[in-house]
């Protein structure tokens, strides 16, 4: 899918690491939520209140999970999920587009 039709678009950005994370916040008929923002090259490490599905759209990082001790490479066009509650790891190492998707369970 290359657009979103019918969403809200929050105004406020989302930024993380002081600018080099950032992203804008849709919103569904439904209530679903996706943000869609940029990475720059750097390390970071985020959390997570829901499970999450990242979908990188360019871009390449190095992704650790949690609970695994194994970096694994993520290009554009790849995506990964992260369950709720917990932490994961990304170095960012070609600026990475990304699509995040809140799962309620």
């Amino acid at each position: 899918m290359t657009q979103f039709e019918n969403v809200t678009v929050l105004k406020k950005v989302n930024s993380y690491f002081e600018g080099n994370v950032t992203s804008r916040t849709l919103i569904f008929a439904d209530g679903t939520k996706k943000s869609l923002g940029v990475m720059l090259p750097g390390d970071y490490e985020f959390g997570t209140d829901t499970k999450e599905i990242m979908e990188i759209m360019s871009g390449e990082l190095d992704l650790l999970l949690p609970d695994s001790s194994d970096w694994q490479t993520i290009k554009g066009g790849q995506s990964f999920e992260v369950p709720a509650s917990s932490k994961f790891q990304v170095k960012v190492k070609a600026i990475a587009d990304y699509c995040c998707s809140y799962v309620k369970e």
